[in-house]
């Protein structure tokens, strides 16, 4: 995980724009540099992954060009030997091998690239930047316009506030190149749906998900792995330990009183034979942390940061305790298999409807939480469920096949594993709560609790009136857009909307994100 940014003018001085960069020094505490080229700069924070000496430090530059990324190039070292036949390579770094790629393809590279990234490139002909983001926005990356006209781009909305008057998130999927936003590959676009059977399709799931596991495991910095208890981030960690062939290192985390979620989590570290941590919080440290952690994630969406209270927490006992620099989690699995209220859904293409606007948000929300927990404790986050062959499959399997009709949701995902028994038959097919929930439910009830306290009732109906966009609906939400404005005054637009059901399917109009509050919840997170 690395923080970067690229001016394309020469605005303000190298002095002036490094406290804007400064601020996301957590995401690379290792080493930092500003490079200026004839018209901007490129600034780099580096926490070093693949290739640890020196030598990896970026900017790289090759006949002028030069190039800073925040991401990991998976399959790199056979393009790397490809590429050596014409380019003389310095360091163990997967980033290096990008300005020859560029070099060699031009635009076109974008679509080649099995990666999670996001990245600037000085070109030297045109003497102008050129931007591009992986296809989830797994990496993040932001843009503005500076008070000449200038383009800026930051791994952080943070970066950029007081810089630009508007920030933007900068869309996944995309490349900037001479003043046009392009689109260069879209992961949901499905024309046809594919012909295989129940049995292909979970057959290729699993053999996909293993691939997307095992490629996210080479490292050269230590591995560590977030586990909930609940299938997804289980079936990472149990492959990982077949993959590795040795000990894995978990960490799962619950309030004191009522975690619902640690119990599984041990259950499936026993089975797995891992090294297993438990970090337990408590509503002191959940309410005294809540504005730093509103701070770090530019956002005021309830989900995102009811889930993110303990991730965060999770990830600071991580980075405090242990030499852990990569951290794999089970992110988006809910968007491709569906949630809990995904089984409202009235037909089979409402289904992949929702499956598609939920993907192609995930930046602004699921992505979004995992990057600035695990970044702003100095980790890199991989998620092997945001692989973009296995995304651009299960995006194309039938969704007759995806909806629960089968009385378990996630139904493809377990069935396609159960004669591994990777993990144990209670912890593949258990309902899992929702993540806010799991840690315990008094850690949402503490939350709302505490806005309660907050406001009166008048005082709440007259200052949500404030926010013309996305206007909050509880005092909860009231509470965490107040903060979010302090940091981000004027920036709301960043979020779509609050993360929510489908209001517009029966059963599914709800005042409350949490899973809870659905009428199918049932034993889920018991």
């Amino acid at each position: 995980m690395c923080s970067i940014m690229g001016f394309s003018k020469k605005t303000r001085s190298k002095e002036e724009i490094r406290p804007y960069f400064d601020r996301t020094r957590s995401r690379g505490p290792d080493m930092s540099r500003i490079v200026e080229t004839p018209s901007g700069y490129l600034c780099f924070h580096r926490l070093a992954i693949m290739g640890l000496t020196e030598s990896g430090m970026q900017p790289f530059a090759l006949d002028g060009d030069y190039v800073v990324c925040n991401g990991e190039i998976y399959g790199f070292r056979p393009l790397k030997r490809q590429l050596s036949e014409k380019y003389e390579f310095f360091s163990g770094s997967d980033c290096e091998i990008l300005l020859p790629l560029f070099h060699e393809y031009g635009l076109s590279m974008f679509s080649r690239l099995d990666a999670e990234f996001a990245l600037i490139i000085y070109d030297s002909m045109t003497d102008s930047l050129i931007a591009a983001r992986d296809p989830i926005g797994i990496r993040p990356l932001f843009y503005g316009y500076d008070q000449d006209g200038g383009i800026v781009f930051a791994s952080e909305a943070k970066n950029l506030v007081g810089l630009c008057a508007k920030v933007c998130p900068f869309p996944p999927g995309h490349y900037y190149a001479y003043g046009k936003f392009v689109r260069y590959t879209n992961l949901t676009a499905v024309r046809s749906y594919l012909p295989d059977d129940l049995d292909t399709v979970c057959r290729s799931i699993r053999n996909k998900l293993i691939a997307a596991v095992d490629k996210r495991l080479d490292a050269d910095a230590p591995l560590g792995f977030l586990l909930s208890g609940g299938l997804d981030s289980s079936l990472v960690c149990a492959i990982s330990a077949i993959v590795l062939g040795k000990k894995i290192r978990t960490f799962a985390i619950g309030m004191e009183k009522d975690a619902i979620d640690l119990k599984y989590a041990r259950q499936a570290a026993d089975f797995i034979g891992a090294d297993h941590t438990e970090v337990y919080m408590t509503r002191e440290e959940v309410l005294s942390s809540l504005e730093e952690v509103i701070s770090l994630l530019g956002t005021w969406d309830i989900t995102t940061i009811r889930a993110s209270m303990g991730m965060y927490l999770c990830c600071k006992a991580i980075h405090e305790r242990t030499d852990i620099r990569v951290l794999l989690t089970g992110e988006i699995s809910d968007e491709l298999f569906g949630y809990k209220y995904t089984d409202f859904a009235p037909t089979a293409q409402a289904f992949q409807n929702e499956s598609r606007k939920r993907v192609e948000e995930l930046y602004a929300y699921d992505v979004l939480r995992a990057d600035r927990c695990i970044s702003a404790n100095s980790l890199e986050a991989r998620v092997p469920f945001g692989d973009l062959d296995f995304v651009r499959y299960v995006m194309q399997v039938d969704p007759r096949l995806k909806q629960n009709t089968y009385h378990m949701g996630k139904y493809l995902l377990r069935r396609a594993f159960e004669g591994d028994h990777l993990l144990p038959h209670d912890i593949l097919w258990r309902e899992k709560a929702a993540f806010s929930d799991a840690v315990g439910h008094s850690m949402v009830d503490d939350l709302k609790a505490y806005a309660e306290e907050k406001y009166t009732d008048e005082e709440f109906h007259q200052r949500r009136k404030a926010y013309d966009f996305c206007t909050p609906f509880t005092k909860e939400s009231l509470l965490y857009r107040e903060i979010f404005e302090k940091y981000y005054p004027g920036q709301s637009a960043m979020i779509p909307d609050f993360w929510m059901p489908n209001k517009s399917w029966e059963g599914c109009n709800v005042s409350d994100p949490s899973a809870r509050v659905l009428a199918n919840y049932g034993a889920s997170g018991q």
